[in-house]
């Protein structure tokens, strides 16, 4: 295998445009699209047009999309056992079906049940197209330039809020909201389903980054007999991680959450929804940038100066009301938030053996994801018991610097023990 590899490079190339996993990371890519669009960010649209269409009160509405997410954080815990029920390519077709059939259920609910219904179903689809899922798949393909991958498969994510939900309001105004879910359900259908059939799953011997040996695939011993949930949750690194980015996705999700009240009594509502928007430009271009070097650097390293970055931003929003530097602030606080779905799976990949990534990685998002789902309930909490966002900005930047402080605390364990190294010197050769 070696020889053969030798011979025939590029088969084993993650860097040349020809090498086969670059199809799997398009493929990723519209599945993030897709998802993030209409699983995340056009909540605020399902919000709004159902109001308007049912006279539903926004709690309850709101409520059904938050239990979205916690099923969704909860049922990732088992990703590894699906991936090794199902196979990577029936679970993302699956998640797919998921997704397609809350979207067509939201045009159709006429009861609150119906609501929570159709909610429960994206749950479901975000367990086979999710985050977890699609750092498994690639971590099938990749391993030098896996950072790079991962980077531009969740551009996707931030393309979603970009370009999904202004489309979507521009059809809901033209057709009406169960048309235009019905569309856009048609839409997803069409294009990610032979994107995954075609793409998704593991390589074959002739296409792995890595020659079979060292580069584990589902189904296989080394799957089945992969690291126990209580094995990892007994690693110091392992904590050092879910802590770090549980504490920084508290805030991030909270200040997205409330961004615009906490900025339109300094700089008016257009300025906050202009905040909003450099915040989200500079959550793309951050997330692009950040692929271009980081299989060079170490992730945790990164993580430490994004939290520590964001923890700045914050500060300088609370002690000044200057237009330019609260834009300044929203962007520089924006440049890190889509790293903090791509930093992860760098980590693990690190410091945990092959076999453990998708345990590790399930267990690990069931963690940070529900605790950040938290974060507009507790910014909200400690505005309602103080009386204003001071507090609650400081207490935010607190627990940023607390996540600065673990995620480093992890990174000296990893030199003291050596753990990774075997990671390292694979992808330095």
């Amino acid at each position: 295998m070696w020889v053969s590899a030798r011979i025939e490079p590029k088969r084993y190339d993650e860097t040349s445009p020809r090498y086969a996993g670059w199809r799997v990371v398009l493929a990723c890519f519209l599945i993030a699209l897709f998802l993030f669009g209409f699983g995340l960010y056009g909540h605020a649209v399902y919000v709004a047009e159902l109001q308007r269409l049912r006279g539903w009160p926004t709690a309850l509405i709101s409520g059904a999309s938050t239990l979205t997410f916690l099923i969704s954080n909860i049922l990732a815990t088992f990703t590894n056992e699906l991936i090794m029920r199902f196979g990577p390519k029936r679970l993302v077709l699956l998640g797919v079906a998921a997704l397609a059939l809350s979207m067509a259920s939201l045009a159709f609910a006429t009861q609150p049940w119906q609501l929570y219904a159709a909610f429960i179903l994206m749950s479901l689809g975000w367990i086979g197209m999710g985050v977890v899922v699609i750092s498994t798949v690639l971590s099938f393909w990749f391993v030098r330039r896996r950072g790079l991958a991962i980077s531009i498969a969740f551009i996707g994510a931030s393309c979603g809020g970009a370009f999904i939900v202004p489309l979507l309001v521009l059809v809901v105004g033209a057709i009406g909201f169960p048309a235009a879910m019905l569309t856009a359900t048609a839409f997803t259908i069409v294009i990610l389903a032979p994107a995954v059939v075609t793409w998704i799953g593991p390589p074959s011997a002739g296409d792995a980054a890595e020659p079979p040996a060292q580069h584990p695939l589902p189904q296989t011993a080394a799957a089945r007999n992969s690291i126990s949930r209580g094995v990892v949750a007994r690693r110091p690194a392992f904590w050092t991680i879910s802590i770090a980015f549980a504490l920084a996705l508290l805030v991030q999700i909270g200040f997205i959450v409330h961004q615009i009240a906490l900025l339109e009594p300094k700089i008016g509502r257009p300025g906050a929804g202009f905040a909003v928007s450099l915040t989200t430009a500079m959550a793309l271009l951050g997330r692009l940038c950040l692929g271009m070097v980081i299989d060079r650097l170490n992730p945790r390293l990164v993580t430490a100066v994004s939290v520590v970055s964001q923890a700045a931003a914050l500060l300088t929003i609370t002690q000044t009301d200057n237009p330019l530097v609260l834009l300044a602030a929203c962007a520089v606080f924006g440049f890190s938030i889509g790293n903090f779905i791509t930093l992860p799976p760098l980590i693990i990949q690190r410091e945990f053996e092959a076999a453990a990534f998708t345990v590790v990685m399930g267990l690990q998002t069931a963690i940070s994801g529900t605790i950040g789902a938290l974060g507009p309930g507790f910014i909200g909490l400690v505005l309602y018991l103080t009386g204003g966002y001071g507090a609650a900005l400081a207490l935010c930047i607190a627990l940023q610097l607390v996540a600065a402080v673990v995620v480093l605390c992890g990174r000296k364990q990893e030199t003291m023990t050596g753990v990774g190294s075997e990671a390292d010197a694979g992808a330095s050769v």
